[in-house]
């Protein structure tokens, strides 16, 4: 009886919510040690410090992606540690999702080198969204400034790792960081794809480490 009741219970708080979540995790390290990662202009190197098992992304010109062979995200959470450095325009570290092809994709992404700027423009450059190939950063800032870009306050240490997570429903795009309740970017999504891949993003002149990537998938009850 017990067992009947939890499952009504649970069955209910997902149609009152109008999706469930499908949860998957990837382990980085044996993604790419199994050929799961499809590179463009970047190196990727296996990568192990205690739990963080994942990839270091070569630092190279031009911005560069990791993407996730077989998977494709519609609506849900996208999870993941990644660590950056506080190297003035050398730390362009984030995740690309709902792409088509290497050029045009949704991405979230943070330079942890503004993170504590004292410049107080830069400080409100931490953490952006674009959509490429039609809205990249420079054309939202000149064009719609401090709309799809903001500040962290109290941010990570900008040389350590810290945990992100981008929740992607319908048009909206919410980033968080740590264990923060409080989004630290809402947006609303200017493309108009729906569904494609997923990959691990760095900038033009950046690399990044990346670890713990954890996909929670939306889908009708």
């Amino acid at each position: 009886m017990k067992n009947i009741l939890l499952f009504f219970l649970c069955s209910l708080v997902a149609l009152t919510a109008g999706f469930a979540q499908k949860k998957q995790q990837i382990n980085l390290l044996e993604a790419h040690k199994q050929g799961k990662l499809s590179v463009f202009h970047r190196q990727i190197n296996p990568l192990e410090e205690g739990d963080k098992k994942g990839v270091r992304v070569s630092q190279e010109r031009e911005e560069g992606l990791a993407w996730l062979k077989g998977i494709k995200f519609s609506e849900g959470t996208i999870e993941f540690d990644v660590r950056g450095q506080d190297v003035f325009q050398q730390s362009f570290v984030g995740v690309a999702f709902h792409a088509q092809n290497d050029s045009t994709y949704d991405a979230i992404y943070f330079r942890p080198f503004n993170f504590y700027a004292k410049d107080s423009v830069r400080y409100i450059h931490a953490v952006q969204y674009v959509a490429h190939p039609s809205y990249p950063w420079k054309k939202l800032r000149d064009e719609r400034n401090a709309q799809f870009e903001k500040a962290i306050p109290n941010a990570p240490n900008p040389n350590e790792w810290f945990h992100a997570k981008v929740v992607v429903k319908g048009k909206s795009v919410q980033v968080f960081v740590n264990d923060r309740k409080e989004a630290v970017l809402t947006v609303e999504k200017l493309s108009t794809f729906s569904k494609g891949q997923i990959g691990l993003f760095v900038g033009d002149g950046s690399g990044g480490d990346f670890a713990n990537l954890v996909i929670h998938k939306n889908f009708a009850p």
